[in-house]
């Protein structure tokens, strides 16, 4: 992906998001675009506009840390923007693979360690899978392949969430609150993209979402970022009926750029019992296995 591109439809999508009313200017009635000039971002941030414009151009190679710390105060980015800035201008320098270190990409098809497949087994009230930034689930326990039974029963899917998400009529029963879930998963990508933007197999996902997707082309163009970390989600599985769970992911220090999530219902609700018959029916030959695939 071009960074430049990258950064100047970034912080052009930032500065239209930011109406003059929220940073305590007036709005005004001969306003062309939404959201901030660029001569008022750069008063709000104490530089020039001319080397606003030179930022959001696209040049942010050799920026200090200052000057992206004021320029993320004038937009009002949060701590999920905030950290796709510094990432972008950590690829303008060329600087990614010093300041962040990356897992070496897996040689072959990418298993599970023993250790962390005994770990996610020994989780049994609730699913469990590790992800990487393409979403791509690399591993899961019996419950979260009987969780994700629609992405694995079609192969086109590749155990892809975001494949799943756009290409698969399935995750439109699977998602009560799609639209929602879209964004998420859009969020994600574009995160991981800003994170690792040399990633080949990111571009080809991208690629082809972009080429067969309308509903992911629009997501995509607004650059919108996200730390996933916990939250509540709804689900309708379809041998269990609808499921409320909360989620917790956790970064794995041993495997960076990898996400181990749990899916959990709170005790003593209707979800509960309904992941109970989702264990139940995780006993029966139903749900396929995910094949092993490489994690880079």
């Amino acid at each position: 992906m071009d960074n430049r591109e990258e950064v100047r439809e970034f912080l052009t999508s930032r500065r239209a998001k930011i109406t003059p009313e929220q940073v305590g200017l007036p709005a005004g009635s001969r306003r062309r675009v939404p959201g901030l000039r660029r001569s008022e971002v750069a008063a709000l941030a104490d530089m020039s506009v001319e080397y606003y414009a030179k930022l959001e151009r696209g040049n942010l190679a050799g920026v200090s840390p200052a000057v992206l710390e004021s320029l993320a105060r004038a937009l009002q980015l949060d701590d999920a923007e905030r950290a796709h800035l510094l990432n972008l201008a950590q690829a303008a320098d060329g600087t990614v693979a010093l300041t962040r270190p990356r897992r070496r990409p897996a040689k072959g098809r990418w298993k599970p360690h023993r250790s962390l497949q005994w770990t996610l087994d020994a989780i049994t009230a609730g699913p469990a899978f590790v992800r990487n930034g393409r979403m791509d689930i690399l591993a899961a326990n019996r419950l979260g392949r009987a969780f994700y039974s629609d992405v694995y029963a079609t192969p086109g899917n590749q155990d892809n969430l975001a494949r799943f998400q756009f290409l698969d009529p399935a995750s439109r029963r699977f998602y009560p609150d799609w639209g929602q879930a879209a964004d998420i998963t859009v969020a994600i990508l574009r995160t991981e993209a800003g994170r690792n933007p040399h990633d080949k197999d990111l571009h080809d996902l991208v690629g082809e979402l972009s080429t067969r997707s309308d509903e992911f082309r629009t997501r995509w163009g607004a650059h919108n970022v996200r730390r996933h970390g916990t939250g509540t989600k709804r689900f309708h599985h379809q041998a269990v009926g609808d499921l409320t769970l909360a989620y917790e992911g956790l970064e794995m220090a041993a495997e960076p750029g990898l996400t181990l999530t749990i899916y959990t219902a709170e005790p003593g609700s209707p979800s509960e019992e309904r992941l109970r018959l989702l264990a139940s029916w995780a006993a029966t030959p139903h749900t396929p296995s995910p094949a092993p695939r490489s994690s880079g």
